[in-house]
């Protein structure tokens, strides 16, 4: 049995001690999942807050039947998929951009390539972009990126090499 059904069982239980291991255990993931996904760390850490809370709220229900691990991606996934659906429709007001000249050279040049990449990221197909997030951000292996989306390795290996292949070219256009 691995250390995650004992927490489960502890922590339906009631032991606070075994919810508080359980979110050291993950949260520092979860954020930077969260944090990846949204592109603010204040928006990423309420995101975060708020999968452990669902978790929590939906604790007698869950059966752990693999990796709790994988069902906060599941929820931190669709809690930053909600948080970007609104943060499109929200539009910006007058004077919130950065105006050009504010940041240093340097500052500026990491921006722009943080701008680029993130804009080649949203582009791909929503398939490939989850695996390419889940590889080279979330540092997931191949067979847990498997796991936690509930495909095949080999689907797994294919998503992410056209994922790279069409980064490769929309960068270098």
């Amino acid at each position: 049995m691995d250390t995650d059904f004992f927490l489960v069982r502890k922590m339906k239980q009631g032991d606070e001690e075994a919810m508080e291991l359980f979110i050291r255990r993950y949260y520092a993931d979860i954020l930077k999942y969260c944090v990846r996904h949204c592109g603010d760390t204040v928006y990423g850490e309420d995101l975060t807050q708020e999968t452990f809370v669902r978790f929590f709220g939906k604790l007698s229900d869950y059966r752990h039947t693999g990796k709790a691990k994988n069902y906060l991606y599941t929820i931190a996934g669709n809690l930053c998929k909600n948080y970007y659906k609104q943060a499109r429709e929200i539009p910006l007001e007058d004077g919130q951009m950065p105006q050009e000249g504010d940041g240093a050279p340097d500052e500026e040049a990491s921006a722009v390539d943080r701008v680029t990449v993130a804009w080649a990221l949203e582009q791909l197909p929503g398939e490939q972009r989850e695996v390419v997030d889940l590889y080279y951000f979330q540092e997931l292996k191949l067979r847990e990126i498997a796991e936690l989306l509930n495909i095949g390795l080999p689907l797994v290996k294919y998503r992410l090499r056209q994922g790279k292949q069409k980064l490769r070219e929309l960068l270098q256009s």
